[in-house]
């Protein structure tokens, strides 16, 4: 067991530092939440990792954005993302794939033998695309709803996709996958009601919504989270494990 691997491997034993070594896991996102699930999968040691994200880095983004600071404005997400991962295990393999999630490309994205898929992309007809083709695939995925437009951290839930509530992001999600078997799918989402605030538009015509740092954060580190207890055996809805 490496140093590195000490700490996680006191809780979850030789077999769980494996098991966690021998996963993959293909990461949609490498913005606010995207950038803290990738922190929590790298950090638990989490083996293989795509990491896909057609961006760059913005000024905008530095004040969530766990990747972003002044010398990563203007980089791929992507590239920058699998930077940080390696500088924190060199020994993981990674891979940045800087392409926009569209039905056009799903499929390569999703190609490969991978054990879960992590959507943090806020796109609607980007999500619905990717997660129409995970559903038909079975990959297990977690999946972020809306973390912008809220404050309080205490109203984050996990849920079946079908059974989430409130968020409009999630709603849209619902509604475009209703001919779906959407029962793979597990959703990070919000129960507070989205702060009515104004709202602009990006050079792309896209919604720029508020956000503080810390919603996303905890969005991604559950999302993180959830993927380490699924490689683990841990139950999450029951509390429950499989034996290790």
């Amino acid at each position: 067991m490496s140093e590195m691997s000490e700490r996680t491997g006191l809780l979850v034993g030789e077999e769980g530092i494996r098991r966690l070594a021998e996963a993959s896991v293909v990461l949609t996102g490498a913005g606010a939440v995207g950038g803290y699930a990738l922190e929590g999968l790298v950090r638990a040691g989490i083996g293989r990792i795509r990491v896909v994200d057609a961006d760059v880095f913005s000024p905008s983004n530095l004040n969530r954005q766990v990747l972003a600071t002044v010398d990563t404005v203007g980089r791929p997400k992507a590239e920058v993302a699998c930077e940080r991962a390696r500088s924190i295990n060199p020994g993981i393999d990674i891979e940045p794939m800087s392409v926009l999630v569209d039905d056009s490309t799903v499929g390569e994205i999703l190609s490969g033998d991978f054990d879960v898929l992590v959507d943090a992309i806020d796109t609607v007809r980007c999500k619905i695309s990717l997660l129409r083709r995970a559903s038909e695939t079975g990959i297990k995925t977690f999946s972020s709803m809306g973390a912008a437009l809220h404050l309080d951290t205490q109203k984050v839930r996990v849920a079946p996709l079908r059974k989430t509530s409130v968020c409009p992001l999630a709603a849209a999600v619902r509604k475009g996958l209703r001919d779906c078997d959407t029962s793979s799918i597990t959703c990070v989402y919000s129960e507070e009601p989205p702060i009515s605030v104004p709202t602009d538009r990006d050079e792309h015509g896209k919604s720029v919504l508020g956000s503080l740092p810390t919603v996303p954060a905890v969005f991604g580190m559950t999302l993180a989270n959830l993927t380490i207890m699924h490689v683990l055996g841990v139950d999450a809805g029951r509390g429950g494990t499989k034996p290790l």
